[in-house]
């Protein structure tokens, strides 16, 4: 049976969760204690100060444990962040398709992350479990990711529909709800009944959609290391900022024509590399230097067709549209 070593200690395991539980009262008890739309520049500083304390956690981790674990971390958390950007893909889908106001969409997400957060964290822990007893399952992993980078290529230009899916037609079901909002409650009373809003439909598309993608993201980190500290700090911080990042592009996601082409190439080459870990050792840093190769070269290409692509006012798109005679 193989046994992974962490590098936190039982006081580094207390102190991450003690921070981690600290920034989101203050962001919920303090910054957001009142519902009101988060706007671009909002977004933008907070989307600063996580990258910022990620980072400034990973200069701590390099110079404490040195370059490797380090160049790990760094590694994993731009894994964890690229990968994230696909959950704002699906959550800009929920929010329109239940027509959540922007005035309660943090909430929702701060309800659905904090749960996402418990989640994964089971999750890791039963990962490095698995693969203690199973070494075997590092392969299967690796197909695993294999398959889903490819194909995620294939249906790179599928509209997501969450919810028609099978959860929210069960919770239809199941659940006594109304299509009615009571500001940013996610039970109301109606008629001496206890129904839930399509906040609560939303939380629940939310929370189904990052198990859904923690079942690619977490694989994809023990391609990188097996160290349960570093698999766990890069993954919450990386979620932490996911809230930010959703409000910050939002509004320009769908300019990233060519991200899900990045994407689907990172979860190949990190399924690839978890496939030969035991007759191939691929550096940490020429692994980080593939991954910002692949999404670098997506978001560039991105920019590109937009910059080139033509210009039209909503007449010259009636026009356009118009049947011809």
């Amino acid at each position: 049976m193989e046994t992974f070593e962490s590098v936190g200690s039982p006081a580094l395991w207390g102190g991450f969760i003690a921070f981690v539980i600290a920034m989101l009262a203050l962001d919920l008890g303090v910054f957001h204690r009142k519902a009101h739309v988060v706007k671009f520049k909002e977004a933008l500083g907070w989307s600063a100060v996580w990258i910022s304390l990620a980072l400034l956690f990973n200069v701590g981790v390099w110079w404490k444990f040195g370059p490797e674990p380090g160049m790990q971390f760094l590694t994993g958390y731009l894994i964890e962040k690229s990968l994230s950007v696909d959950n704002i893909f699906v959550f800009v889908v929920i929010f329109s398709a239940l027509r959540i106001p922007a005035l309660y969409q943090h909430r929702v997400l701060f309800w659905g992350i904090l749960s996402a957060l418990v989640l994964r964290a089971v999750m890791i822990f039963a990962g490095v479990a698995m693969l203690e007893r199973f070494h075997w399952l590092i392969y299967v992993f690796g197909g695993f990711l294999i398959l889903t980078g490819v194909k995620l290529f294939l249906q790179r230009n599928k509209e997501e529909h969450p919810e028609d899916g099978w959860m929210m037609r069960f919770a239809r079901r199941t659940i006594p709800s109304t299509n009615t909002f009571d500001g940013h409650h996610f039970f109301t009373k109606e008629a001496g009944r206890w129904l839930a809003t399509p906040l609560f439909m939303a939380l629940l598309l939310v929370e189904a959609s990052d198990v859904i993608f923690a079942l690619d993201s977490i694989p994809a980190i023990f391609a990188v290391t097996r160290d349960p500290f570093i698999v766990f700090t890069s993954n919450i911080f990386a979620i932490l900022g996911l809230r930010s990042m959703f409000f910050l592009l939002a509004g320009a996601v769908e300019k990233f024509s060519y991200l899900k082409v990045g994407l689907a190439g990172v979860l190949v080459f990190v399924g690839a590399k978890m496939a030969v870990v035991d007759f191939v050792k691929i550096p940490p840093a020429l692994s980080l230097a593939v991954i910002a190769t692949m999404l670098g070269a997506s978001i560039v290409a991105s920019l590109i067709k937009n910059r080139n692509a033509p210009a039209t006012t909503p007449a010259q798109r009636e026009l356009a549209e118009a049947p011809k005679a």
